[in-house]
């Protein structure tokens, strides 16, 4: 199963929401990709649901994983405040951020979620699937990535800006219909923030290398290694 029977605070696993909405996916293979990390239980919900929080265990999480990609600025109206009044107590809550794929255009035109992936400007000049991308370690010294070598998968790619440099690049790509950066740390306020721009489809979720770096990633994020 994707999460545990047992509650948030007595799980000695790492807890994770995973957060999706504003993009389709392919539920079965997520839902697989999420049920079988080992010393994680994942709590897959639509980012309404996260925000409303009916159990009240928002900021029980060990770490948050945005896979969501709504538009524009979240508005003042209907349910939309209480979204962006969840996302705003990030700047306190000091969770691990995990930002996968299309995450990290999540309300691209919002700078508060701008400055949490650590791009100032998120639209994107173009994206490509099923290309094959090698993938480079460009920080062999960090928990994430230590240990690991290089390799090659398939996924979608975007071209747009790259992280600023505030941030640790941990992964490379040498493609031209890629931007170069592939995953990233970095601070925002209290958090650990760890964006991940790959894991657009099944032919991704399976690979190796990406899901040694998912499961490395949501560790760190959780202060775990």
């Amino acid at each position: 199963t994707c999460a545990g029977k047992m509650g948030l605070a007595e799980s000695t696993n790492t807890t994770v929401a995973v957060i999706t909405g504003g993009h389709a996916f392919d539920v079965p293979a997520f839902d697989a990709l999420f049920g079988n990390i080992p010393g994680t239980d994942c709590y897959i919900q639509h980012l309404e649901d996260y925000a409303a929080d009916v159990g009240n265990v928002g900021d029980q999480y060990d770490v948050l994983l945005f896979y969501t990609m709504p538009l524009g600025i979240p508005p003042d109206d209907g349910i939309q405040p209480r979204i962006r009044s969840a996302l705003e107590q990030l700047e306190e809550t000091g969770q691990g951020l995990f930002i996968l794929h299309h995450g990290i255009l999540t309300y691209q035109d919002w700078p508060f979620f701008s400055d949490l992936v650590g791009i100032s400007n998120r639209e994107i000049d173009s994206a490509h699937v099923n290309l094959t991308l090698p993938i480079t370690v460009a920080r062999s010294d960090h928990p994430i990535t230590q240990g690991m070598d290089s390799w090659a998968m398939i996924d979608e790619s975007y071209v747009m800006q790259e992280p600023d440099d505030t941030s640790e690049i941990l992964l490379t790509c040498d493609h031209p219909q890629s931007m170069s950066a592939i995953a990233w740390t970095r601070t925002f306020r209290k958090s650990r923030v760890f964006c991940f721009q790959s894991g657009h489809n099944n032919q991704t979720y399976t690979n190796l290398g990406f899901r040694n770096i998912l499961e490395h990633g949501i560790r760190w994020c959780a202060g775990k290694i």
